[in-house]
């Protein structure tokens, strides 16, 4: 298991105050965009480490699903970011899918249980989406 991988799903579990029962929904499966591969997808060894202490996982990538059911048949598959947002405690960006940059940000947050994302490949502007109201951590900057 990488020390990426484990450092982020801490930093998700400090936020949250322990995910044991809350529902996180997962944007990307694939290793990286525009592709179906799920070789060395960072998506599966935190979905992985989150399902294991106890957390919802619901999600969503727009072409690898099928392969990831293969590999991660315990979740919940989305149709779409608006269904993994509904309910949703927490949202954590994996995979930087241009579709996931062009969403209706005010809609998610409305969705969501509580409006936290933690974002693996700092797609979203940090001061803009804390402007809308969300909680918002990103790697590697403040």
């Amino acid at each position: 298991m990488k020390r990426g991988c484990r450092n982020f799903v801490k930093n998700i579990k400090d936020r949250m105050g322990g995910i044991r029962g809350k529902v996180v929904g997962i944007l990307g499966l694939s290793f990286k965009p525009d592709t179906d591969d799920m070789r060395d997808a960072k998506s599966v060894e935190i979905i992985n480490m989150l399902f294991n202490e106890g957390a919802v996982i619901k999600a969503y990538d727009p072409v690898a699903m099928e392969n990831a059911k293969g590999i991660l048949p315990a979740i919940k598959y989305c149709v779409n970011a608006y269904e993994v947002s509904e309910g949703a405690e927490a949202l954590i960006i994996i995979t930087e899918w241009r579709e996931f940059k062009l969403l209706n940000m005010e809609r998610i947050k409305n969705l969501m249980r509580k409006p936290a994302i933690f974002d693996g490949r700092n797609i979203y502007d940090a001061e803009r989406t804390r402007k809308m109201g969300f909680e918002y951590y990103s790697i590697g900057r403040a």
